[in-house]
């Protein structure tokens, strides 16, 4: 009897183990035959600096004399610097997507690169030109000279499931060929600053070095390019996002053919329909885009749209949210006569419209090197910040303001990001507007290092209140 119990149990268990086998998805062959063509990425920048505690030196490196008067004109701390050369290294993922060694990865990975730097599994490694690199939806274009190369398989990410499994290869912190898995947990997801790219959310534990690395469906095709994760503390918690490959390959179909990607744009400001304005309007339901102001002169001026229009359609695809409409637009072809359906004092309105084209970015350019300075000092808030252009004035509908290029000091801990516009600072009650680095210098130089600063700042098409707490002891000069 027992001997029968026994068998029993062996045989549940035994029929458990399989079932579960089974349950879990096995992605050994997918790596097997996809890894090959994923790729490491290695980076270097030349940064023009200033050495602090240097003072000249007259002798290279390897003369014999070198050592000699390091020993008796030591480096002394406070000295004026004096100017060298650092090298800046980064660390990124690609995928090879023609047997001709072109690369798609992410623009950030390659952005004011020097040299690049690509190496393949077999340890072959190769240097890399970059052929467009566009940044408002992260993608770039490299190319290495080879033939023969392993290619990956493109997917629709459109037949993506919410809860399926998903794979990411890529190189985190160098590690070569680091395979992940997840599911996807969200699609469409719009991030802040990023309304060109429906991302792919996923669980997938991505860290510094997978940008620009594929993500995988389980048929081993290429459904998105890893490219951004959400953290407090720098590392993977639990959320990553992917660009959808149909958006890259779009992208790097443009970044080919010309170096460069058309956009389209019509010349609105617009927020989200929400319940309560939906209800205002004499909605059913809330969807589309509220248009707040209207570009004089612009497409959608042209057309007759007002504000306080709700955009509903265009071009015959639905505006559920607001940030759908700037995904629409910018796929579409500049110069193409479309129609566009508004909601206008509680009904629909159909109205034609002649798309414009979006300002190419300079920041950018083929050879993927930035034309704004590299090395600059900041300022007491701990800004690096640099005055608008003539076009950028244009472009942004603004009279003055500062782009803030880099954040340090005590501004780091404020919620400032590099692109955004400074347009006034708030300090003992009083509003300043800033005009210009040198007025936004001498207002700062009125208050001691305690002090508090309250900026204006413009951020995409929205405006905030920013707080800087303590400034650094020397003073604007």
């Amino acid at each position: 009897m027992n001997k029968i119990v026994m068998a029993f149990f062996i045989a549940v268990f035994s029929i458990t183990t399989q079932a579960q086998n089974k349950a879990l998805p096995d992605f050994t062959e997918l790596v097997e035959k996809q890894g090959p063509a994923v790729v490491n990425i290695s980076t270097t920048q030349t940064l023009r600096g200033m050495e602090r505690g240097a003072q000249p030196f007259p002798f290279d490196e390897d003369d014999p004399m070198a050592d000699l008067f390091r020993r008796f004109f030591p480096r002394q701390p406070g000295m004026p610097g004096v100017p060298r050369d650092f090298e800046s290294r980064s660390l990124g993922s690609g995928f090879i997507i023609s047997a001709d060694g072109f690369i798609l990865t992410n623009a950030h990975v390659v952005d004011s690169a020097d040299e690049i730097l690509v190496r393949l599994t077999d340890k072959r490694e190769f240097k890399a030109k970059v052929i467009g690199a566009d940044k408002r939806t992260d993608v770039a274009l490299i190319k290495i000279v080879a033939s023969n190369l392993p290619t990956v398989r493109m997917g629709d990410p459109g037949m993506l499931k919410v809860g399926e499994w998903v794979v990411a290869i890529g190189s985190p912190f160098g590690f070569d060929n680091s395979v992940t898995a997840g599911i996807v947990s969200a699609k469409g997801r719009s991030l802040p600053q990023e309304n060109f790219v429906p991302f792919l959310q996923t669980d997938v534990a991505i860290n510094p070095g997978n940008s620009g690395g594929p993500l995988f469906n389980m048929k081993g095709e290429v459904v998105g390019i890893n490219s951004q994760i959400y953290s407090r503390s720098g590392g993977f918690m639990g959320i990553s996002f992917a660009i959808p490959i149909d958006v890259a390959m779009d992208i790097q179909n443009q970044l080919k053919t010309s170096g460069r990607v058309r956009r389209g744009r019509i010349g609105v400001v617009i927020q989200e329909v929400t319940r309560d304005l939906a209800e205002s309007f004499g909605m059913n339901k809330p969807q589309g885009a509220a248009v707040n102001a209207v570009e004089r002169g612009g497409p959608a001026e042209k057309a007759g749209v007002e504000p306080g229009d709700v955009i509903l359609k265009f071009d015959g695809k639905p505006v559920g949210n607001s940030s759908d409409l700037p995904r629409i637009v910018g796929t579409t072809k500049p110069g193409m006569k479309v129609s566009i359906q508004v909601w206008r004092s509680g009904s629909t309105r159909e109205l034609t419209i002649v798309v414009g084209e979006t300002p190419e970015d300079k920041s950018l350019t083929r050879n993927g090197k930035s034309r704004r300075p590299i090395e600059q000092p900041a300022n007491r808030l701990g800004l690096v910040v640099s005055e608008l252009s003539s076009e950028q004035k244009r472009v942004l509908r603004l009279n003055s303001g500062l782009l803030v290029e880099d954040i340090r000091g005590n501004a780091v801990h404020a919620d400032l990001q590099p692109g955004d516009i400074i347009l006034a600072l708030i300090a003992r009650g009083e509003s300043s507007e800033v005009r210009s680095v040198d007025q936004f210098n001498k207002l700062l130089a009125q208050f001691d290092k305690a002090a508090s600063i309250t900026l204006l700042v413009k951020r995409g098409d929205l405006q905030t209140f920013v707080t800087i707490k303590g400034l650094s002891e020397k003073k604007a000069e």
